[in-house]
């Protein structure tokens, strides 16, 4: 881990810049070669999270089995934004520690050196 903290302006500024169009094109490229690799990361981490455990099973069963259709939709569409923002949130927390490796491994001395 990096001992490198970031301010509230700094990032802020961060977010800003990748509001423009086009900003995430070449992370784009990055992250498409490497989305299975990520992909598997990320399930295992929602995984041991408990995301995918029991209790999620039972809330799918829950809003799957709403008798009421509105009741039913209102679950459903609850319960994807949910996992929407888990699984952003986690993606985060992935490429923020990828990222981190990335720097690490910059930092370290090659056998060239």
């Amino acid at each position: 881990m990096t001992d490198r903290s970031y301010s509230d302006e700094q990032i802020d500024n961060a977010i800003e810049a990748l509001s423009n169009p086009g900003a995430f094109g070449e992370a784009e490229r990055q992250v498409a070669r490497a989305a299975p690799r990520l992909q598997r990361i990320l399930a295992e981490a929602l995984g041991a999270g408990g995301w995918f455990g029991e209790s999620h099973e039972s809330e799918v069963l829950k809003a799957a089995t709403t008798p009421d259709e509105e009741s039913r939709l209102l679950a459903v569409r609850t319960l994807l934004a949910e996992e929407a923002r888990m699984g952003m949130m986690v993606g985060v927390a992935v490429g923020w520690a990828l990222a981190e490796q990335l720097e690490q491994q910059e930092s370290e001395p090659t056998k060239e050196d």
